[in-house]
């Protein structure tokens, strides 16, 4: 049945012609009656269900992809938060330490997405009647998307990872050598890791993930792969390129992340030496 229905899908403009032309082609030959216009009538109505139901059947299966896409997301998700601590044995009393202690994750839905300018933002469904703020983490289930800047009730700005003003923290995942991860502004599929030590043993493929040194993402996030590299020889440091696991062009699910710390952090960092 589900191939008959895709067959369908396929094939919906070519058999709605077929069924047009089959029509066109008795009237040419036949006086115009009233049988006939009862042809023409029932023949519109067929062709408009035909379509109709062709139409149907392509939201239930993009509903049904984006059911799954969410239920991806979901469980790479808690995969990540799982892999950040290491101190709970089981999954239930880990899931309850990561909610309850270290982060809270609120999802969102994008409303609207750039992407092909020199500094992009985002706007997601979301604010502070959800407990969304500034300067919180935004992320997929395959990577970091940007850092929220501003928060109405049921909305938020997010200053999207493709933005020449950002500068993330990140590192090489294997070996914890770290680097500032920017953009040039040029291709939205690939970024900047730069200022990486020459001691690093820098390979093609290899991970790059949030280095953790910051109260917005948490530690190993995935980002990318490195794509290419090349070493400054009188700084030093290597610039690497990055092509990112997220499909920064078609973005329609997020998570927003809150470090529950992050307050007792800044007012630490905020007292004055005595």
């Amino acid at each position: 049945m589900q191939q008959i229905i895709l067959f369908l899908i396929k094939n919906k403009t070519g058999l709605v012609f077929i069924i047009l032309l089959t029509i066109a082609l008795g009237l040419t030959f036949q006086a115009h009656t009233y049988h006939n216009s009862k042809v023409v009538s029932s023949a519109n109505f067929i062709s408009g269900n035909i379509l109709g139901t062709s139409e149907s059947v392509d939201q239930y299966f993009d509903l049904k992809t984006q059911n799954e896409i969410l239920l991806e997301e979901n469980e790479m998700l808690r995969t990540k938060l799982l892999n950040m601590s290491s101190s709970e044995d089981t999954l239930e009393s880990t899931l309850d330490y990561i909610s309850d202690t270290l982060y809270k994750v609120q999802k969102a839905r994008v409303i609207s997405n750039y992407y092909d300018k020199i500094d992009n933002y985002l706007l997601i469904e979301g604010g502070t009647n959800d407990s969304i703020q500034q300067d919180l983490g935004v992320i997929s289930s395959k990577g970091i998307i940007g850092i929220v800047i501003d928060a109405s009730k049921e909305f938020s700005r997010v200053i999207s990872i493709l933005n020449t003003n950002t500068s993330i923290n990140a590192k090489l995942k294997k070996t914890n050598h770290f680097g500032t991860l920017t953009w040039d502004g040029k291709d939205p599929n690939l970024m900047n890791l730069v200022d990486v030590p020459r001691s690093a043993p820098v390979k093609l493929g290899d991970t790059i993930a949030t280095g953790g040194r910051s109260l917005i993402f948490p530690e190993n996030v995935p980002i990318g792969v490195i794509n290419d590299y090349e070493l400054n020889e009188n700084l030093g440091y290597y610039t690497i390129s990055v092509k990112l696991f997220n499909d920064m062009t078609n973005l329609k699910h997020v998570y927003v992340i809150e470090d529950t710390r992050k307050e007792q952090a800044y007012e630490l960092l905020n007292q004055e030496e005595p």
